[in-house]
């Protein structure tokens, strides 16, 4: 009855994605494991190279010679140096022998999957040849067909900065943010009289650097403003949460969330539509929203100035290639 679904494609001849997208149970997961894993080596001998980004398992690196570990929460977008990594990784190992192949192993749902093969189908079309042209049409094909694209907006838009980088179109800022002030347009009714009880979370590299307090919105409300004083330095992968919290219960439900890097950002004010949220376009969210408003988180007065990033810490992304 808890049968896991173990999906092994070769995207290209040298590129496979294993995902196993049933959490299941520990034993399934193992038994499978083996299976895949006497199959790799029986056709691929010690050739092969493991790509994880899932969580981090002792039984997929004590069976396999080649594991590389770059595991993020499922529904985030990566790091945006993980990405990096991830595609200079791969490049490194396929171009290293003509008898290498990579697997993308992630145990969970697919998206993590899918922000590796779109990240590495920009990576790979600076190195243009015939080869390369059907490699990336075939990771387009399993891209749309097998994934299903991206889920998440933060997603898409890391992978967009990558491609940006890599083209040259974004235009590095080495400097730190502030944050002083979020803005939210419109008000969701999460607490069935038709308003919210709001409260922001921000993260940055994961780690959680402030809290809001509660704010009580009422439906004839236009937008609330939360101020940040003094502002808060923002640099590098940035999480903002935005979460009701219920008032019978204590607990808190997602409103939206969204991702974004400060290597990116050049203007002062950053404004995203609802559209451009995670979580805030779902079923239940486009239900209970007013539709006469669109939902925006603004940042404003983002000053780039008396905080400026150690230039290092950018130079992996103006050289990606090499």
């Amino acid at each position: 009855e808890d049968q896991m679904v173990l999906d092994v494609t070769y995207i290209t001849e040298r590129i496979i994605s294993m995902c196993f997208v049933s959490e299941g149970n520990d034993l399934t997961y193992r038994y499978n494991l083996k299976d895949v894993t006497k199959m790799l080596r029986t056709k691929h001998q010690d050739n092969y190279y493991i790509i994880n980004v899932s969580d981090k398992r002792g039984d997929l690196t004590k069976l396999n010679p080649h594991v590389k570990e770059y595991g993020w929460p499922e529904h985030l977008a990566p790091p945006l140096e993980r990405l990096c990594s991830i595609c200079k990784s791969m490049d490194s190992w396929l171009n290293s022998d003509p008898q290498h192949v990579v697997i993308i192993h992630c145990k969970g749902g697919k998206s993590r999957i899918a922000n590796v093969i779109a990240a590495y189908m920009h990576y790979s079309s600076i190195c243009a040849s015939a080869d390369g042209a059907l490699d990336r049409f075939a990771m387009k094909r399993f891209y749309d067909d097998k994934l299903g694209g991206l889920p998440q907006p933060s997603q898409r838009r890391y992978v967009n900065y990558f491609a940006g980088l890599l083209s040259g179109a974004i235009k590095i800022n080495s400097n730190a943010l502030f944050l002083h002030h979020i803005v939210i347009h419109g008000v969701p009714n999460f607490d069935t009289r038709g308003g919210c009880r709001p409260f922001i979370k921000v993260y940055q590299g994961m780690q959680p650097i402030f809290t809001s307090g509660i704010y009580n919105v009422s439906d004839n409300m236009q937008k609330v403003c939360i101020s940040i004083s003094p502002g808060i330095p923002l640099r590098g992968d940035i999480l903002i949460k935005c979460y009701h919290k219920k008032v019978r219960t204590g607990q808190r439900e997602v409103m939206w969330g969204c991702q974004f890097h400060t290597c990116a950002i050049s203007d002062y004010n950053l404004v995203f539509s609802k559209q451009e949220l995670d979580d805030a376009f779902n079923g239940k969210f486009s239900f209970i929203l007013k539709h006469s408003f669109i939902y925006h988180l603004q940042m404003i007065g983002l000053v780039l100035k008396n905080l400026t990033c150690k230039n290092k810490d950018f130079k992996k992304y103006s050289n990606l290639i090499g």
